[in-house]
């Protein structure tokens, strides 16, 4: 597992100015599969090809953008970024397409990449790929590296406070597409909160089922589903639904509750100061250090193809966001929890 953290703290500042400039520049991103450009004196060119949304999601994409962009910067090198089609069809395009125009490495965001990844990588062995949230040890790809998260471990921290902020007892989970990889998301917000309550009531419910990858770009879907669980009690939901949270944190405002952002730190990114105040928090996936982290090991010649890195609490991969202060009054109970998962006194399950 590689250590993180010695990014992370530049990357809180560097992210955030990415991210704000993404949010604005979403009309940019163009579906169809051009991207934007930006210009370099360095050798490296990188190449970004995003998973469904595009940039401007204010989560995950935006969070491989800030890193990508981050390391471009620090590097003098080029980045071009690609978002997919509607249907996201064409992801091996995407991928092809940088690798004929000379880009070296290529980061292919989001798990759905993974049968597109297989299929092109293998035609050009001298370029270096990543793919986030895909496991490549075994696969035969040995120009490629899997970039994972513990993402159960940081939803955990997201069930303590929760469960610690909680007025009702009751509290949901949001996600964009019943999958295995947001199961991860779920089991360990789950453990987390019946940690701290063992009878707190949750409400689960997936935007889109197995390979309908819409649920993470459906936000108007994801209002109705938090709003329902809102009605019934419940008064702060998680979400991990990619760009949907939008519609989560619409629901929380107009209920009167709180939610629990995802990715990126969505207090920062939201854009909206009334949505702010209910992001109680946010699960932080440092996609962006883990991608910035890759593309500078990869400029230094460090890059081992075939292998997958770990990012999860202990190498600060995985964090709890604290803008807004409204969980400063229970931090000294989630580092405690976060401490016996480092330590591991408290094994979290990447499955409900």
């Amino acid at each position: 597992m590689r250590k993180a953290g010695l990014r992370a703290a530049a990357l809180l500042t560097a992210g955030s100015l990415a991210l704000a400039g993404c949010a604005s520049d979403d009309s940019d991103s163009d579906s169809s599969g051009s991207g934007s450009s930006g210009g370099g004196d360095g050798d490296v060119k990188i190449g970004l090809a995003y998973d469904t949304g595009g940039r401007g999601d204010k989560s995950f994409n935006d969070s491989a953008y800030a890193g990508a962009s981050a390391a471009a910067e620090s590097l003098g090198a080029e980045l071009q970024d690609l978002s997919p089609n509607a249907d996201a069809s064409n992801r091996a395009d995407l991928l092809t397409q940088l690798a004929d125009d000379g880009f070296n490495p290529i980061i292919a965001v989001g798990f759905a990449y993974a049968d597109a990844l297989a299929e092109v990588a293998p035609q050009y062995p001298d370029v270096s790929f990543a793919i986030v949230d895909s496991a490549v040890d075994g696969t035969g790809l040995d120009n490629a590296t899997g970039l994972l998260f513990a993402a159960e471990q940081g939803s955990f921290l997201g069930g303590v406070a929760a469960a610690l902020k909680t007025e009702t007892d009751h509290i949901g989970f949001v996600g964009g597409v019943d999958v295995p990889l947001i199961q991860t998301f779920q089991a360990g917000y789950e453990q987390g909160a019946r940690a701290v309550n063992p009878d707190i009531v949750i409400d689960v419910q997936y935007i889109s089922p197995a390979g309908d990858f819409s649920g993470f770009n459906a936000p108007e879907k994801a209002t109705d589903i938090a709003g329902a669980m809102y009605a019934n009690g419940a008064d702060i939901v998680y979400h991990a639904a990619g760009g949907s949270g939008q519609g989560v944190f619409e629901a929380a405002a107009a209920a009167g509750g709180l939610a629990i952002g995802v990715d990126s730190d969505q207090y920062e990114t939201v854009g909206d100061a009334a949505l702010q105040q209910v992001i109680l928090t946010s699960v932080l996936k440092r996609v962006d250090v883990a991608v910035q982290s890759f593309i500078e090991d990869f400029e230094s010649g460090d890059v081992e193809g075939g292998t997958d890195i770990v990012n999860d609490l202990s190498t600060e991969g995985m964090e709890l966001s604290t803008s807004g202060g409204f969980i400063d009054d229970i931090q000294a109970q989630i580092d405690d929890y976060r401490q016996q998962i480092i330590d591991g006194d408290i094994e979290v399950s990447s499955t409900p």
